[in-house]
């Protein structure tokens, strides 16, 4: 059994993990590039830091970086961290709008970015910061011609704050969650309870590494078992992601609902073209779905002992299929906010539907709660609680209370197990003709089941439910089809949440780094 050890910064893991395992291998793309060992690691970290303090850079300053998944990606964050400067992670996808806001609201002094983000950088961004380094290689790409005074670094303490991680989520209105040494640190305890891991490890990162359940769990946690990380270069597709699985067999890895989704609905295809597995299908179901999860774990690399899915709620078609199967996925639920974990259902744990129990360490509960549904909103406390929202008291006020509960906005029921069981966002809650609650995700499970959808949104129009969904590609927008996916929705949801008509989209909704539809974009205007 590995080790366990307490700590309560970022900088104290990074010391502990490159002493403990400094000639173990670290991080690497799957091809081999940007090999690194814990030790080659640590180096690499103290010479950027070299750079970044020369530019001015010291305790509490703040370096933004843009790039995709990649070990540099890691020596940035801890060469800002380690010595107490502040990590300001962006998403690859972010627009060249949303650069320029968060480096002028962050206050960043340098940008950290690789060479395809480099044409979102506007000229007076460019000049404005005392540098922009090449994440690549490290090389300075610009910098300002002054020569600052050399910054000072301050070892960090539990409640310094260690990043500011920008989330618009699926409302709209962009905010800096400040997530601390401590906070981030718990998570990485609260993974080792969940599921433990060794120096043996292999991990396989495939989403964004801005995003806090990627950071704390694909590269914080891995470093806390001496483990490896491997990398894909570009977006992680099916097809390339299934033979970066192949090659390396990892035993973790982090996912998000949609991935999952995608595959089952690919392998249920494949049962309906197969005479011999339509028969199972119908007559021996639980042989075949047995049969079905040994194809998916050796489609996988056939290691897995942790296949982590969070970000959104799960199709629960599909995990009723993962749990039959006796596939080792594990369910966790929580925000950037609670950096991010609040709730899990572990491997060999899990229960259809639900969120799971109280993560480690943390003290859950429903607020508000309806006595006659049982539904209450979720509100969670604890040391993975963040600061705060970055320059917004006042919003960070409308979620935390004095005492430290931290209001998360969703709505779930309790079970007498102590399960959670998530049945929709407070914002997104629609008001029935009768006053009842209707909860759009719970139709959208439904129409995501049927075999032509690819995804689908519920929405509110003229006071009727109407379905937005995006087709499989090749499938054609016959108004046949549309009376046909709204009768097979209406056979299956309750009375007062009936559609009243489906309208197709052509384009794919525009999603969150969880692959949460924003909803926002696609109410109906007033």
């Amino acid at each position: 059994m590995q080790k366990f050890y307490s700590f309560e910064t970022l900088a104290a893991l990074f010391d502990e993990a490159t002493q403990m395992w400094k000639d173990e291998p670290f991080a690497q793309f799957v091809d081999g590039g940007q090999y690194y060992t814990y030790n080659s690691f640590k180096d690499k970290v103290f010479s950027l830091h070299d750079q970044l303090q020369r530019c001015g850079v010291g305790a509490g300053d703040k370096v933004a970086i843009l790039a995709e998944n990649m070990p540099h990606w890691t020596v940035s964050f801890f060469a800002c961290v380690r010595f107490g400067a502040v990590a300001v992670p962006l998403l690859a996808g972010c627009s060249a709008a949303e650069l320029e806001k968060i480096l002028a609201h962050s206050e960043a002094k340098v940008l950290i970015i690789s060479q395809s983000q480099l044409p979102k950088l506007s000229e007076a961004d460019r000049t404005r910061l005392a540098a922009v380094i090449d994440i690549e290689d490290f090389h300075f790409i610009a910098t300002s011609g002054d020569a600052p005074a050399p910054g000072t670094d301050a070892l960090p303490e539990r409640n310094t704050l260690a990043t500011i991680i920008y989330t618009s989520g699926t409302s709209g209105q962009a905010k800096g969650v400040m997530l601390s040494h401590g906070n981030l640190s718990h998570s990485v305890l609260e993974a080792w309870h969940a599921q433990k891991a060794t120096h043996k490890d292999r991990w396989m990162s495939i989403l964004p590494m801005a995003h806090a359940y990627e950071m704390a769990f694909g590269m914080l946690y891995p470093i806390y078992a001496g483990a490896s990380v491997y990398y894909i270069h570009g977006l992680p597709t099916p097809r390339i992601l299934l033979d970066a699985m192949r090659k390396v067999r990892p035993a973790l890895i982090c996912s998000v609902p949609l991935i999952i989704e995608k595959i089952h609905k690919v392998m249920r295809k494949k049962v309906a073209e197969k005479p011999l597995l339509t028969w199972m299908d119908a007559h021996t179901p639980w042989l075949l779905d047995k049969l079905l999860g040994r194809e998916l774990n050796k489609n996988l690399g056939g290691k897995i002992k942790f296949f982590g899915i969070g970000g959104a709620k799960l199709n629960p078609e599909v995990e009723r299929f993962l749990h039959r199967s006796g596939f080792n996925y594990a369910i966790g639920y929580g925000l950037t906010e609670t950096s991010p974990l609040i709730t899990n259902a572990c491997v060999g744990k899990t229960a259809v539907g639900s969120i799971g129990v109280p993560a480690y360490g943390v003290e859950v509960r429903l607020d508000n709660v309806n006595p006659q549904t049982g539904e209450g909103e979720i509100i969670a406390r604890g040391p993975n609680v963040m600061l705060g929202y970055y320059k917004d008291p006042e919003r960070t006020a409308s979620v935390m209370e004095p005492d430290g509960w931290f209001h998360t906005g969703d709505l779930a029921v309790c079970d007498k197990k102590g399960r959670y069981y998530i049945r929709g966002r407070l914002g997104n809650v629609i008001l029935g003709a009768n006053g009842e609650n209707i909860y759009p995700e719970e139709i959208e499970e439904v129409l995501n089941n049927y075999p032509s959808v690819s995804e689908s949104l519920v929405v509110e129009r003229d006071k009727k439910l109407v379905a937005l969904v995006k087709l499989e590609e090749g499938v054609e927008a016959l108004t046949a089809l549309g009376e046909k996916i709204k009768t097979y929705v209406n056979e299956r949801v309750r009375k007062n949440s009936a559609l009243a008509r489906v309208e197709f989209v052509k384009e794919a909704f525009k999603k969150t780094a969880t692959q949460k539809i924003r909803r926002f974009l696609y109410r109906e205007k007033k």
